[in-house]
């Protein structure tokens, strides 16, 4: 939670000065460290340092709350590397009948950077609230990577994977895709890299129908 809090902050705007010097106590002017007061700071480097205390300032008022149980990593039940590429790995089983080719299924997704910088989730990190999407298990709808971590999961399971660029979104009609422009910004402009997605199927629906009615 830290590092999503961390990617969500901008810093204040007072300070956004790009050049900010360093405070040396009267008296030591001459000696030194004043070479240190004459260093200016680079932007990236102060807005840096500025989120990483908006980081801090958040812990700590985590650590004022009531003690809760540590958050552990989930445990791994086994990992696969299929032949396309794609890394999953198995952390809830789940039950019922399996995904196949084909079927309509209803799932919610966080998508990730391989450097664990948040891009997107269907759950909201603060109220809980998710929007599952839905779709078939269909290559010319959805990122083929995905498919292939969708299928053969039950409901209610849950997995992670990961995706190389050519299984990923090779091209911007394929879902799934976030409604907001921001996040959609974010997702293209790191499709050329390895993705991390973990899963959780919800719900396997009926196949779509391979028929179409006209009036």
């Amino acid at each position: 939670m830290a590092l999503l809090t961390f990617l969500m902050l901008s810093p204040p705007r007072c300070m956004e000065n790009a050049n900010l010097k360093c405070a040396v106590p009267k008296g030591l002017e001459n000696n030194s460290l004043r070479a240190i007061t004459e260093r200016r700071f680079s932007r990236r480097l102060v807005l840096h340092f500025l989120g990483i205390n908006h980081v801090i300032y958040k812990a700590s008022l985590a650590f004022a709350a009531p003690i809760m149980p540590e958050m552990k990593e989930p445990e791994v039940i086994r990992t696969l590397k299929l032949p396309s590429g794609v890394i999953i790995q198995d952390i809830v089983e789940g039950g019922g009948p399996e995904a196949h080719d084909g079927d309509l299924v209803e799932f919610n997704y966080v998508c990730r950077r391989s450097n664990g910088y948040f891009v997107y989730s269907t759950v909201d990190q603060f109220s809980g609230e998710s929007k599952p999407v839905t779709l078939p298990l269909d290559e010319n709808q959805m990122i083929v990577g995905l498919k292939e971590v969708l299928i053969g999961m039950r409901s209610n399971g849950k997995r992670r994977a990961l995706i190389p660029p050519s299984m990923g979104y090779v091209n911007e009609n394929l879902k799934p895709i976030p409604e907001e422009f921001g996040p959609r910004r974010s997702l293209f402009s790191h499709a050329q890299e390895p993705l991390v997605f973990e899963v959780q199927l919800l719900k396997i629906l009926s196949p779509p129908s391979s028929t179409s009615s006209f009036n």
